[in-house]
């Protein structure tokens, strides 16, 4: 099984006709994810270089193609009216990837979000979301919302191991990295989830951890998480009292100074609680298996696995 999307995932992209959304659209299509049309306002009744059709309005994609996800790369200024937008459209998942969104903007449309309580949102400023597959023309193309290097990743039916996993990241490529450790020692992977480094997102650990501890093909969940805020620990602790399934957990950060931000907006270390050595104490006291590196993420989490 999966979470949020699967093979027969219907998706759109907004911003279809940018030169970014335009490049990972093609590479969504080879994985095998079920493009099904973008929207550029103004642009509508055209049609992009792999013949999907354009529409000017999330809404109109809707009806027109019954899509129940987005990917969005549009400019940071519109991206929080882009995410808004597909909300009120109906659409189920929506995945921002655009980087430097203002805070203020997603404060607004997070609040907005509150009253469309179908609606997922990933991101901004993330990788995106992929539950792996055998690519196109298989009877389990996969879906791939994003733009993450699909042919790192093993779909669970393809796990030598026998085993599968879940991940949740702040990090695009240290999602990455820890894909192919997994791939590497034949562990496959259900759905991997790139939540954004950004202080106000969507989607949280402790949710994305929830629907992997309920998903029964996920054995094991790999949490990579970095200095700044709280949700981390949030995730520690729910994760002691609810989660059976073994959980190895990496923070990136360790030799960040206070008060610097490094790389992405949410990691920034304000107070005691919130290092990266503060957070790795607080894992490994709710029982987690704590990767010193992230060299040693896949052989952590194949060690928690029994392998």
């Amino acid at each position: 099984m999966s979470i949020l999307v699967d093979s027969s995932t219907k998706v759109i992209c907004q911003g279809i006709t940018g030169a970014v959304g335009a490049f990972h659209t093609k590479g969504c299509l080879e994985y095998g994810t079920k493009m099904v049309g973008g929207v550029t306002p103004g642009k509508g009744g055209q049609k992009d270089a792999h013949g999907l059709p354009i529409f000017n309005t999330v809404e109109q994609a809707v009806r027109a193609t019954g899509c129940e996800a987005s990917m969005i790369f549009v400019p940071p200024p519109f991206a929080a009216d882009a995410i808004m937008e597909a909300a009120a459209a109906g659409v189920r998942v929506v995945c921002c990837i655009t980087e430097g969104v203002p805070v203020l903007d997603m404060v607004k449309a997070k609040a907005f979000l509150r009253d469309y309580p179908a609606t997922t949102l990933i991101g901004p400023n993330c990788p995106g979301i992929i539950t792996p597959g055998e690519g196109p023309g298989s009877s389990n193309p996969g879906c791939k919302i994003g733009i993450m290097p699909g042919y790192i990743h093993t779909p669970a039916s393809h796990a030598k191991s026998g085993k599968k996993v879940g991940i949740i990241s702040r990090s695009g490529t240290l999602t990455y990295e820890a894909v192919w450790q997994c791939s590497s020692r034949g562990i496959g992977q259900t759905t991997c989830v790139g939540i954004g480094g950004d202080p106000v997102k969507g989607l949280n650990f402790t949710e994305c951890v929830k629907m992997l501890a309920d998903d029964p093909q996920t054995d094991g969940i790999i949490l990579i998480g970095e200095i700044g805020g709280s949700d981390e620990v949030a995730a520690g602790r729910f994760i002691q009292q609810n989660v059976k399934k073994p959980v190895t957990a990496f923070i990136a950060g360790r030799t960040a100074p206070p008060g610097r931000r490094m790389g992405h907006a949410g990691a920034i270390i304000s107070g005691g609680e919130d290092t990266a050595d503060a957070k790795l104490s607080a894992l490994r006291v709710c029982g987690l298996h704590v990767a010193e590196t992230p060299a040693t993420i896949g052989q952590t989490m194949a060690r928690a696995l029994g392998l």
